[in-house]
């Protein structure tokens, strides 16, 4: 009797959410350049509308280290049509690098279930791209609209989704890019409503994932 596959299952069933909860927009944004060049390594970078503000800059960024791809979506760990749209774009192209980034959106899932679904995630990941390098990076933080000095009570679920994604992160031994700490000190690089970047944040955000993923190709 083959037990594991059976208490795998268990497992998720029991760390799932009740319900799958739908935002009032829900959107998916892929952009994947260079689509029949195979010269340079391919980039995927996953994540929402913070990854589509500072993604074009990181594929300039690399444009004669790597071919910079994107899927920024509302989707959030916890609902099972994140993993299916993940799946769809790593059935459709080979990765060299994958740079993950999620936690702004579902609010309607718990710290928890977000936690709970980092394992299944994982595996989609590496049954997708077996050969691909892993990036996880943490959520920026969420301030006042009008008042960008006043950090939004909504920070404490990033830090506490990045705390559950660091220590994941650290027993699979993925490497983190810090993305929070980039920010963490700069009202000035958030745009007027709060959670999104200007030009100079997205500029800040996208040096460091470049720089990060240069490392992991090296």
């Amino acid at each position: 009797m083959r037990t594991f596959p059976i208490l795998a299952l268990l497992f998720f069933a029991l760390n799932s959410p009740a319900q799958v909860v739908r935002e009032k927009i829900e959107w998916l944004d892929v952009w994947i350049p260079d689509t029949n060049s195979d010269a340079l390594p391919r980039v995927l970078l996953i994540g929402d509308s913070i990854v589509r503000g500072y993604g074009k800059q990181v594929e300039v960024g690399l444009k004669d280290t790597a071919y910079v791809a994107r899927l920024a979506t509302s989707k959030s760990l916890g609902d099972p049509a994140l993993l299916e749209q993940v799946g769809l774009v790593l059935r459709e192209h080979r990765f060299d690098v994958i740079h993950f980034n999620n936690g702004m959106h579902g609010d309607g899932y718990s710290e928890e279930v977000y936690g709970a679904a980092l394992p299944e995630l994982l595996a989609a990941l590496r049954q997708g791209a077996p050969k691909a390098k892993l990036l996880f990076a943490t959520t920026t933080d969420v301030r006042e609209r009008g008042n960008l000095e006043r950090v939004k009570p909504k920070t404490d679920r990033m830090v506490r989704r990045n705390e559950l994604l660091t220590a994941f992160a650290k027993r699979e031994r993925i490497p983190v890019n810090d993305l929070f700490e980039v920010v963490r000190e700069h009202p000035e690089y958030h745009a007027t409503d709060g959670v999104h970047f200007n030009e100079k944040g997205n500029t800040a955000l996208a040096t460091q994932v470049a720089a990060a993923i240069r490392r992991v190709l090296e």
